[in-house]
C-alpha cells in the first residue's frame, strides 16, 4: 500500500511538472530573451593613427558599460576615455523591458558582433531588436541624426490580417513618433487590441535618454518616415544614431510591461490656454526652421566633406577649444626656452604639457596686421575642421591675451628635416621615406580637393611635415597663410614660401594656386630619396642645385646616384626609384599647368601604378639665372625685388 502511494506521489510531482514546462512553452515571450538578432551593423572606413593606444582605450570604455550595466537595472550608459591621441566614446542602449541580464547578454553580443565585422575601425554601431551598441574616436553622444538604416520589413503579408492592422500599425507609430520626446526616459512599449478580432499589435520606440526632446523628435520623425513603407508587413523596425522604432503581431514584450501613454496624448487644454500655446508653437517652430535650416546646408557641406570619410562621421569635429592665456603660459613654463620646439615663418613653437596632463604644441604667432588679428578667430575654426590623418590637429586658440596662440597635437618624433639632414640624418629605411612621401601626398590633396575650401599650404617644405611615433607624416602650418594680408587672393605681393621650394610664378609674379604646393612637394620628394636639401650643392667643378642635378641624372638614366648613401641597396629597386624621381619632376614642371592635381599624384604613387605622364621639359629651377631672366621680361615689382634680395642672401650666407 505505502509502495502505491509512493508511485501516485511520483506520477503527481511529474504531472505537475509537465504542465508547468507546458505553460512556459506557451507563454511565448516569457522564457529569457536578449533578442540578439543583429539588424544593423556599420564599420568606419577609417583606422585610427595608433592602434595600440586607441584598442587599449577602447577596451577599457567597453568594460565600464559593463560595470554600468551590472549595477542595478541600468539600461543607458556612457563611457569615454579621451586621452590624447587615442580618444575613444561608447554608448550602449538596451530596450527597457528587457532584464538586467538579457541587456547584458545582448551588449556582449553586439561587442562581439562589432569585433568580428570591424576588425581595427576607428568607429562601428550595431543596432537589433534588444539593443544598440556604438564607438567612436570623436564625441558624439548629443547627436541626433546621420544617416538612417533603412527598414527591416517582415515577409509575413499583413494581408491575412486585413487591412485593419495596416491602419493600426500606422496609427500606433504615430502616437509613438509624438509622445517619446514628451516621456522623461524617452521610451514607451505599447500593446493595442486590432478592431474585428483580429489580434493584437505590440509597439515599441525608443530614444537615448541623454538625447534632448527636439532631437529625439528629429530621429523619431526620420524613423516613421522610413517604417511606413512595411505597414503592409505584420513585423518591421527602423533606426537612427539615437533612435529605435519597432511593431510587430508577435508579442515581444509581456503584457505588463506596457506603457500608458494616453495622458501624452490628451488635449485637454481651455480654449484660451490653446490659443497662447499656438501662438507660442508658431513662434517656435519658425525658430526650428531657421534652425533646422542651418543645420541642413552644415550637413550638406560636412557631407561633402567626408564623402570619402568616414561612413559614421565618426570624425565630426566640436570645434577648437579657447584657452585661457595664463594657462598655456603656465603649461609652456613661461615659454620658456628650454620648451622651445622649433621656430618658423609664422612664429614660435613650444612644448606644452596642460593640467590634465595632455602634451601639446603650443604656436605664438608673430602675426601684427590688424586685419588678421580681426579675422583669427573665424579662420582657426576653419582650419580646426581640416581633419585627416596626415594633417596636424589644431585643437584650440587663445586671442585673449598678449599674443596670439594657436594649440596643436604634440608630435614625438620632430619634423621631417630632423631626419633627413638633422641629428637623425640616415636613420629613416626606404619604407618610411615612401610612406612619408605617400601620406603627405594624401594630405595634401585633401587640402586641395577634398574639403569645402581649397586651402593652399603656400610653404611646403620639409620642415613643415611633422612625424608621430609611428613616423606617419602629418602637415603644418596649413591655412595659416589665410591670415597674411592678401592671403585670400590667387594674386598677392606677400611672399609667404621658402626659396628653393617656392613655384617661380609664385616667387617672381605672385601667381597663386595649389600648383605652388605641388611644386614644392616634389622638391621635398627629392630630398627624402637624397637626404639633401633642395639648396646644397655638391662641391664638384660642376655643382648644382638638387632639382637641377635630378634632371640630369634622370636623363641619363642615372638616377640611382641621387638616393641617400645611408640606404642600403636592397631595400628599394631602380624602377621605384625612377618612378618616384619622374613623379618629383613632374611636380616640377613649368608652365604651372604642366603639372600633375595632388590627386593624380596619389594615384601615381600607388604601387601598381605606372608613371605615364610625359615631362614636358627641364623643371624651372628658382635660382638667380632665372630671376634675371624674368626680371627682363616685365616689370620690375617690389615682390620681385623682396624675392631677389632674399636669394642673393641665403646663397651667400650659406
Amino acid at each position: 500500500m505505502k509502495m502505491m502511494n509512493f508511485h501516485m506521489a511520483r506520477r503527481s510531482e511529474w504531472s505537475w511538472l509537465k504542465i508547468i514546462v507546458l505553460l512556459v512553452l506557451m507563454s511565448g515571450f516569457a522564457r529569457s530573451d536578449p533578442q540578439i538578432g543583429f539588424r544593423s551593423t556599420a564599420c568606419s572606413s577609417n583606422k585610427p593613427v595608433n592602434i595600440q593606444g586607441f584598442f587599449n582605450n577602447l577596451n577599457s570604455t567597453l568594460s565600464n558599460l559593463t560595470s554600468q550595466l551590472s549595477n542595478g537595472s541600468k539600461h543607458f550608459a556612457t563611457a569615454q576615455n579621451p586621452r590624447s591621441g587615442s580618444p575613444v566614446y561608447a554608448m550602449v542602449q538596451c530596450r527597457n523591458y528587457l532584464s538586467t541580464s538579457d541587456c547584458i547578454k545582448c551588449y556582449n553580443s553586439a561587442k562581439s558582433v562589432l569585433r568580428r565585422k570591424c576588425g581595427s575601425a576607428n568607429g562601428a554601431r550595431v543596432v537589433s531588436d534588444g539593443c544598440s551598441l556604438r564607438y567612436e574616436a570623436s564625441f558624439f553622444f548629443s547627436q541626433a541624426t546621420l544617416v538612417a538604416n533603412g527598414p527591416r520589413c517582415a515577409n509575413k503579408s499583413s494581408s491575412e490580417a486585413t487591412v485593419v492592422f495596416r491602419e493600426e500599425a500606422e496609427r500606433l507609430m504615430k502616437d509613438l513618433e509624438l509622445v517619446i520626446p514628451k516621456i522623461s526616459n524617452r521610451y514607451a512599449a505599447v500593446k493595442r487590441n486590432v478592431a474585428g478580432g483580429v489580434g493584437s499589435i505590440y509597439g515599441v520606440a525608443q530614444c537615448t535618454e541623454i538625447i534632448d526632446p527636439e532631437g529625439c523628435r528629429q530621429c523619431l520623425s526620420i524613423a516613421y518616415e522610413n517604417i511606413q513603407s512595411c505597414f503592409n508587413s505584420t513585423d518591421a523596425r527602423a533606426s537612427d544614431v539615437s533612435c529605435f522604432l519597432r511593431y510587430s503581431d508577435t508579442p515581444f514584450f509581456h503584457d505588463n510591461q506596457a506603457t500608458d501613454i494616453t495622458p501624452f496624448l490628451r488635449k485637454g487644454a481651455s480654449s484660451k490656454s490653446r490659443l497662447i500655446i499656438v501662438g507660442f508653437a508658431g513662434a517656435i517652430f519658425l525658430l526650428l526652421v531657421l534652425i533646422s535650416l542651418v543645420f541642413y546646408f552644415e550637413f550638406l557641406r560636412r557631407r561633402k566633406v567626408s564623402r570619402k570619410g568616414n561612413i559614421l562621421d565618426a570624425s565630426q569635429l566640436k570645434g577648437p577649444l579657447c584657452y585661457k592665456y595664463k594657462d598655456l603660459k603656465k603649461a609652456t613654463k613661461h615659454f620658456h626656452e628650454e620648451n622651445k620646439l622649433g621656430e618658423g615663418g609664422f612664429g614660435e613653437v613650444y612644448k606644452g604639457t596642460l593640467m590634465n596632463g595632455d602634451v601639446v604644441a603650443v604656436k605664438k604667432l608673430s602675426i601684427s596686421s590688424t586685419a588678421a588679428k580681426a579675422e583669427f578667430d573665424s579662420e582657426v575654426r576653419l582650419i580646426s575642421n581640416v581633419h585627416h590623418r596626415n594633417l596636424i590637429r589644431l585643437l584650440g586658440f587663445s586671442s585673449n591675451g598678449v599674443e596670439l596662440l594657436l594649440v596643436y597635437e604634440y608630435m614625438r618624433n620632430g619634423s621631417l628635416d630632423r631626419f633627413l639632414f638633422g641629428e637623425e640624418s640616415g636613420s629613416l629605411n626606404w619604407k618610411q621615406r615612401y610612406d612619408i612621401i605617400f601620406g603627405t601626398a594624401k594630405g595634401l590633396a585633401y587640402l586641395h580637393e577634398q574639403f569645402h575650401v581649397c586651402i593652399i599650404h603656400r610653404d611646403m617644405k620639409s620642415s613643415n611635415i611633422l612625424l608621430d611615433e609611428d613616423f606617419q607624416p602629418k602637415i603644418a602650418d596649413f591655412g595659416l597663410a589665410r591670415l597674411l594680408p592678401g592671403g585670400h587672393s590667387h594674386v598677392t605681393t606677400r611672399f609667404a614660401g621658402t626659396l628653393g621650394y617656392t613655384a617661380p610664378e609664385y616667387a617672381i609674379f605672385g601667381h597663386l594656386s595649389e600648383m605652388v604646393d605641388i611644386y614644392g612637394f616634389g622638391v621635398v620628394i627629392l630630398e627624402i630619396i637624397s637626404g639633401r636639401r633642395s639648396t646644397d650643392v655638391k662641391f664638384e667643378p660642376t655643382a648644382s642645385f638638387l632639382l637641377e642635378e635630378a634632371w640630369n641624372l634622370y636623363q641619363k638614366d642615372m638616377h640611382l646616384m641621387l638616393v641617400d648613401e645611408s640606404l642600403k641597396s636592397d631595400e628599394y629597386t631602380p624602377e621605384e626609384v625612377r618612378k618616384l624621381i619622374g613623379i618629383a619632376l613632374a611636380c616640377t614642371q613649368s608652365p604651372a599647368s604642366a603639372r600633375p592635381s595632388m590627386s593624380s599624384v596619389v594615384a601615381m604613387l600607388c604601387p601598381d601604378d605606372h608613371l605615364n605622364k610625359r615631362l614636358s621639359g627641364r623643371p624651372t629651377l628658382l635660382n638667380p639665372e632665372t630671376i634675371s631672366s624674368m626680371e627682363a621680361s616685365t616689370s620690375t615689382s617690389s615682390c620681385m625685388t623682396n624675392v631677389t634680395a632674399t636669394f642673393k642672401a641665403s646663397s651667400t650666407g650659406r
